[in-house]
């Protein structure tokens, strides 16, 4: 499961805040919150609820703005962008993958997954195209037609996933991606997710409370009270 660390980091994060004013009380979510993620890195973030893990993703990720600190993507401080500069290049570079799928039920399977290209300006054939390519590499191309009730939980996040990777980007973030499914599905993702890293050199940040999905990555991040309490690297 070795990594080369050869070069810059693709994600840096330097002294990280986030505060959340509630109007009666002020909420520190990060605390001050420094790491780096290699190229083609799996890391899972952990910790218990509360702890700051989703925060960090969505400030990490350009969802949210952090109140102070640094995070740079690929070497750009994403606070330098402005808003449409950032959003665009979420679309471009990143990939989103969440417990509870994110899939709009009137849309089927494949034009869920084109649905990104389509609203980054890929025109409809060449989007059609690459939806069901991707809908493939996930083992699900003979159900691009099926809207999303009419697929099982793994089937779902599948073309989650698929969606996530259509616009091949350097990162995929995953909050609690196995949350909603079974043990056997859950395993079956994490494969999905190491053959894609292994296969395409994505890198994976991954929150979880599922130890088991953590034990997948290369790299355990620990929280705690928004803060990362200590780290510990996977062997295998």
């Amino acid at each position: 499961m070795a990594i080369e660390s050869a070069g810059s980091p693709i994600i840096e994060v330097d002294d990280l805040v986030k505060t959340y004013d509630t109007g009666a009380v002020l909420v520190q979510a990060l605390r001050g919150v420094s790491m780096a993620v290699q190229r083609g890195e799996m890391v899972a973030i952990m910790g218990p609820s509360g702890c700051g893990k989703t925060t960090l993703l969505n400030c990490l990720s350009g969802i949210d703005d952090p109140t102070s600190g640094i995070v740079r993507i690929e070497g750009t401080d994403l606070a330098s962008l402005d808003d449409d500069t950032r959003t665009n290049y979420r679309a471009r570079r990143m990939g989103f993958v969440f417990q509870f799928y994110n899939l709009l039920p009137v849309l089927s399977a494949v034009e869920n997954v084109e649905l990104p290209l389509l609203v980054s300006g890929t025109s409809p054939s060449a989007a059609r195209e690459r939806a069901l390519e991707s809908l493939a590499r996930v083992g699900l191309a003979e159900v691009w037609r099926q809207r999303p009730a009419e697929l099982s939980g793994g089937q779902r996040q599948r073309v989650t996933i698929a969606r996530a990777l259509v616009n091949d980007p350097a990162i995929v973030w995953a909050d609690e991606p196995t949350g909603d499914l079974d043990s056997a599905t859950a395993g079956e993702i994490m494969d999905l997710m190491q053959e894609l890293n292994r296969e395409q050199q994505q890198t994976f940040v991954i929150v979880s409370h599922d130890r088991g999905v953590a034990d997948r990555c290369h790299r355990i991040v620990h929280m705690r009270d928004g803060l990362i309490e200590r780290e510990e690297r996977n062997h295998g």
